[in-house]
C-alpha cells in the first residue's frame, strides 16, 4: 500500500482540520513547501495537497504557496480544493500537479468531470467524501443526495485514475479509518481506492493495507509524529 503525506493549505499555512471545520485548524508550518520538500527527503513517493481556501469558496487560492510546493516537492503531487470547472484543472496540470482531485465538481458537474477524465487520462482522481454513506460537497459543508458507491461507480465508468475516500466524520481525529467502508467501494469498482481519514496509528496503516487497499492518505499523525513516514512505509508492507 503506497502512503501518501497530506499537506492541507489554509491562509497560506499548512493546517489540519478535525472533521472539515475551519474554526478546528491547527497550524503545522508556516512555509508549507518546507514541509513538503521534508516528507519528499523522507521518502514520499506521492504527495496529497488540498487549497482549504478554495474548498470552501469554490475557486483555487492558494495559488501561489502550491506553485512553491511544486517547485519544491522532488516526489508528484495530487492536488484538490475549489477545482470547478475545466480552466482551473488545466491550470493546476500545467503547474505541475500530475493529478487534479475533483469532488464537488463531480456531483454537481458530472458532464465535466467526464470530459475531464477523458481528456486527460490517468490524471483525474475523483473525491468521495461521505458521512454516513452520503456524500458531502463544498468543503463538506453541504450534504448531497449521491451515495458514496453510487458516485464512485459513476466515476469509474467515467475513466478516473482512483477514488479518494474520506470518511468525513473520521478526518482529523485519529480515531481510526472507515476501513469496512473503504473495502467495500474498493470491492464495488475497478479503479484503485485512496483511503483518506481518521489514520492515528500503524495499527490503523496494517488494518488498511491487510483489506487490500491500494493507497492510503496520513495528515495530522505524520506532522505530529505519532510514528515517521519510514514506520507507516514498513507497516503497509504488512
Amino acid at each position: 500500500m503506497l502512503v501518501i503525506p497530506a499537506i492541507d493549505l489554509l491562509d497560506g499555512k499548512a493546517v489540519r482540520l478535525v472533521r472539515g471545520e475551519r474554526a478546528s485548524a491547527t497550524v503545522y508550518a508556516e512555509e508549507p513547501w518546507r514541509l513538503a520538500a521534508e516528507m519528499c527527503a523522507a521518502g514520499a513517493e506521492r504527495l496529497h495537497v488540498v487549497d482549504l481556501d478554495g474548498a470552501f469558496s469554490g475557486r483555487p487560492v492558494a495559488a501561489a504557496a502550491i506553485a512553491r510546493i511544486l517547485r519544491e516537492a522532488s516526489a508528484p503531487v495530487q492536488m484538490g480544493g475549489g477545482l470547478r470547472d475545466r480552466a482551473a484543472v488545466e491550470a493546476a496540470l500545467a503547474a505541475g500537479a500530475r493529478w487534479v482531485v475533483l469532488g464537488t465538481a463531480a456531483v454537481r458537474q458530472p458532464d465535466l468531470v467526464r470530459e475531464l477524465c477523458q481528456a486527460f487520462p490517468d490524471r483525474i482522481i475523483a473525491a468521495v467524501d461521505a458521512k454516513d454513506g452520503i456524500v458531502t460537497v463544498e468543503g463538506w459543508t453541504q450534504t448531497s443526495t449521491v451515495r458514496a458507491e453510487e458516485l464512485g461507480r459513476r466515476a469509474a465508468d467515467w475513466g478516473a485514475a482512483a477514488l479518494l475516500y474520506t470518511d468525513v466524520a473520521r478526518d482529523g481525529t485519529g480515531f481510526g479509518p472507515a476501513v469496512e467502508a473503504t473495502a467495500a467501494l474498493a470491492a464495488a469498482v475497478p479503479v484503485p481506492v485512496i483511503a483518506s481519514g481518521g489514520i492515528g496509528t500503524l495499527a490503523d496503516v496494517v488494518a488498511l493495507a491487510a483489506a487490500g487497499i491500494a493507497m492510503a492518505v496520513i495528515g495530522r499523525a505524520l506532522v505530529e509524529r505519532r510514528f515517521t513516514l519510514a514506520e507507516a512505509v514498513e507497516a503497509a508492507r504488512c
